[in-house]
């Protein structure tokens, strides 16, 4: 795994060999190598749009998944919300009411 640094020096991620490549071939990171040639770490660009970017996904667009971080120190994936709060509580009771067959 390659350690993959903001712009401005801070750890981000550890990423792939061919997630690395893909990001080099899409301009989005530089390759910091050893003098002997092997990949030291990468750093992503700073965007213009983006005053600080913390996560690749910054780079590459949202995921459906992501990691949670929990309170005994274990990652897990879970789903991301839509919608915030109870807005969308109407349109899936009316999903679920729809879907609910009368014997």
């Amino acid at each position: 795994m390659i350690p993959l640094y903001t712009y401005d020096g801070a750890l981000c991620d550890r990423i792939s060999e061919p997630h690395m490549i893909r990001m080099d071939r899409l301009g989005l990171i530089r390759i910091v190598r050893h003098k002997k040639g092997h990949v030291a770490r990468c750093i992503l660009h700073r965007r213009q749009d983006a005053p600080k970017p913390l996560k690749p996904a910054d780079y590459l667009g949202t995921q459906y998944s992501f990691r949670e971080h929990l309170d005994g120190g274990h990652l897990a994936w879970s789903l991301k919300r839509l919608g915030h709060g109870d807005e969308l509580r109407p349109l899936f009771l009316q999903v679920v009411t729809d879907c609910m067959v009368n014997p």
